[in-house]
């Protein structure tokens, strides 16, 4: 039996039960897009599903509330699929293993998928239930919301009847989302060179033990990004003991702060006791400036006993520790209308080496369009200085806070009447599907709300069960308001 059996509402942990058994990581929901098909065709509602597996099912409303206007219920198929490195598991075809820690529920060693596998269930429950008062309902599934909303970017703007939209897709109970960040990424290649080495050890240096977490969320508390940490270290060893580098990979997502980075080196092996006795010392120095946010931070030293491979030319090298080191990353800027917002941002998300080239992808959010923009041009600079390849992808819009919403008032009083507290209202450092609806649906009027859900996009992700279920009470108040 599932630890989830037990679980309030039973509709909705049943679906959530299922979804975690499905893999769906971004770009390969179909399996899951399936699922809400098969529960469409079992009710006999009418559903859709698009080129790209984007579904939308139509329940009629509850009888006597046919003139009701239609409410868009809507969620993504896709979660983040980040693991432990010491943990064994496949995202393509494992399920997620659940644990339940008495309050809350997270996974084992991997993201759970709460986000935002609660809200499909949350809208699958809702189209199951025939005792509950609503007007017309369209749940629409979206693909690929993680790795750069592509699902809402390829959604027709036809396909939708209802102008008042209920996002399932926020982490904070009674705190609604009201605006979001437009974002884009930056695609900095640059070439290397390479030569025979002149030391004769090979070490492995893997840094590991950070906190990574939502690169919009969370980039406004200063966790550690493994990328530009190792990056630093580097770049600093190489004034005092020059080493040679062979590669450096970390960071996966561009929507994950990174949590691991790993480089191979060649030195003189006279130097190695002396290389790890720098790192002991410099690590030392490294945890006491995160160690109010970072508690578990590593770094091992392996020799390693394979041939020596060519190393990085001294040209190649010092560039690519210089323009990873100038890279910045973090918070660029607070907003200078409300208070503790995060105005603009960039996240250096990964770099990879092969043997002729080192591909950095660059992740920048702003609620300006022209901060975002300006953030895209300073990094475009920096990798031409490097005399890197630069590649802009477009990117997605923003959503404008709207504090004469019809949606915003409806929710702030069936949340009051559901809870007997005041809810807050906010806009986030983060991108929504919203921003892209609310772009092809002229007056779409949209308010993103959630269950607490911590750690999203690493597999410290976790939801507090208590607030699933409160969350899908307001939703169904806030159904029947509107019906």
């Amino acid at each position: 039996m599932s630890i989830l059996s037990d679980l309030e509402p039973k509709r909705l942990w049943k679906h959530f039960d299922e979804i975690r058994k499905i893999p769906h990581p971004s770009r390969n929901e179909k399996q899951l897009a399936d699922y809400v098909i098969s529960v469409a065709k079992k009710l006999n509602l009418e559903y859709e599903e698009d080129n790209v597996h984007n579904v939308l099912i139509k329940k009629p409303a509850t009888p006597g509330h046919e003139n009701a206007k239609s409410v868009v219920l809507q969620s993504h198929l896709d979660m983040v699929c980040e693991k432990n490195s010491d943990k064994e598991f496949d995202f393509e075809k494992d399920e997620i293993e659940v644990v339940k820690e008495e309050e809350w529920l997270t996974a084992n060693g991997t993201t759970l998928g709460s986000d935002n596998g609660i809200g499909i269930a949350t809208a699958l429950a809702i189209l199951e239930d025939d005792n509950l008062v609503h007007g017309p309902i369209e749940a629409l599934f979206t693909v690929d919301e993680e790795t750069g909303l592509n699902g809402a970017m390829n959604l027709s703007s036809d396909w939708l009847e209802g102008r008042t939209m209920i996002n399932l897709d926020s982490e904070d109970l009674g705190i609604f989302s009201i605006g979001c960040a437009g974002g884009a990424d930056t695609l900095i290649t640059l070439p290397l060179h390479r030569k025979q080495a002149k030391g004769d050890a090979l070490l492995k240096i893997h840094l590991a033990g950070l906190r990574g977490g939502h690169s919009g969320l969370d980039i406004n508390e200063g966790r550690g990004n493994a990328v530009k940490i190792l990056t630093r270290l580097l770049y600093q060893i190489n004034k005092d003991l020059p080493v040679e580098i062979v590669c450096m990979d970390g960071g996966d997502k561009h929507n994950a702060i990174p949590r691991e980075a790993i480089a191979q080196i060649v030195c003189d092996d006279a130097k190695t006791d002396d290389i790890k006795s720098w790192f002991d010392k410099a690590m030392k120095d490294i945890r006491i400036e995160f160690q109010p946010v970072e508690k578990d931070i590593t770094l091992k030293l392996q020799k390693l006993t394979e041939d020596l491979p060519h190393v990085l030319d001294e040209n190649s090298q010092n560039t690519l520790l210089a323009l990873i080191f100038a890279l910045p990353h973090g918070p660029l800027a607070m907003s200078r209308a409300i208070e503790g917002l995060v105005e603009t941002s960039n996240n250096v998300a990964s770099v990879k080496c092969s043997e002729k080239e080192a591909k950095l992808h660059l992740s920048s959010r702003s609620s300006n369009g022209a901060a975002l923009k300006a953030t895209r041009d300073k990094l475009t600079a920096i990798g031409t200085l490097a005399g890197a390849d630069i590649d802009k992808p477009e990117g997605y819009p923003g959503w404008l806070p709207n504090l004469d919403s019809d949606i915003l008032q409806v929710a702030l009083d069936t949340y009051k009447k559901t809870t007997g507290e005041e809810a807050k209202y906010e806009a986030i450092h983060a991108g929504l599907e919203c921003g892209l609806i609310g772009d092809k649906y002229e007056g779409m009027d949209m308010i993103s709300l959630g269950p607490t859900i911590k750690h999203p996009h690493s597999p410290e992700e976790k939801v507090h069960i208590g607030t699933v279920e409160t969350f899908y009470k307001h939703v169904l108040s806030m159904l029947e308001t509107l019906a």
